[in-house]
């Protein structure tokens, strides 16, 4: 079985393969194709979506895969170890023109995540990490930052400050917004946002990766409730995530209780 930070190197040149097609279709006006519920889809997510299947499966064929652009046949739900794999989160970025838009690669052991890879390509950000190695951004070390709730900077949508959400109040944050959920992790990570958070029903590809770069940064991670995110459901989606820096973790969830 390769190591972490053997699957971290991986997923760092696979995403960095991905960076070089998204070019390609950036600003092109791709193909666009309507998934209904789940939204757009172009052609370049489905041109990474091919090239990271075939890449990340020739090198690992023992692992299994989930792809927001893969139909999925539940063949994963029997691998000790899987590949999930968001092509480009944050497609609608991307097709109105964005920088902000990520490549999202993980590899779950377990329904722990392993190794990760959050690629930026019009933004030049390479965030990597690897169960017990840390994070980097670029190569350099991550370390999430956040000491008080109190005006902290978390990446959140106004939907998520309802009242409805919070039996014990409101938290006094300053929410601020990026359209790429892994983005908006690796950016919690990195420690330029104190936290992250969404209460809807949320999809692994989504978060596979950005949940192992804040917690190798030393931030806290749990569902919309608290509770321990597990990857590889039959469902592949969790209830919610919230990531914060620890301080601010713990003042979140006291007001959610």
């Amino acid at each position: 079985m390769p190591a972490p930070e053997e699957d971290r190197a991986l997923l760092v040149a696979a995403a960095e393969r991905a960076g070089d097609i998204a070019r390609q279709f950036h600003g092109q006006n791709p193909d666009v194709f309507d998934k209904g519920d789940e939204g757009p889809v172009t052609e370049a997510d489905l041109a990474i979506d091919k090239m990271l299947r075939e890449t990340l499966l020739d090198a690992r064929p023992g692992y299994g895969w989930l792809s927001e652009e893969t139909e999925d046949d539940g063949a994963r739900l029997d691998a000790e170890t899987l590949f999930v794999v968001d092509p480009i989160d944050g497609t609608r970025a991307f097709i109105e023109g964005g920088r902000s838009f990520a490549h999202s690669l993980a590899v779950v052991r377990r329904g722990e995540v392993t190794a990760a890879a959050v690629f930026l390509p019009l933004k030049d950000r390479m965030y990597a990490a690897a169960a017990g190695q840390g994070a980097t951004l670029n190569g350099a070390a991550l370390t999430a930052r956040g000491d008080a709730l109190e005006q902290a900077e978390i990446l959140t949508t106004k939907a998520n400050l309802t009242e409805a959400h919070w039996p014990r109040g409101v938290p006094p944050i300053k929410r601020v917004y990026r359209p790429s959920l892994a983005y908006r992790m690796a950016l919690v990570g990195e420690g330029r946002f104190a936290g992250m958070m969404t209460f809807r029903p949320t999809w692994e590809w989504d978060i596979a990766a950005g949940a192992l770069i804040i917690t190798e940064a030393g931030g806290a991670l749990s569902d919309g409730h608290g509770a321990p995110l597990k990857f590889n459901n039959p469902t592949p989606q969790v209830a919610g995530v919230i990531g914060a820096a620890a301080p601010v973790h713990e003042g979140l969830l006291a007001l959610r209780a």
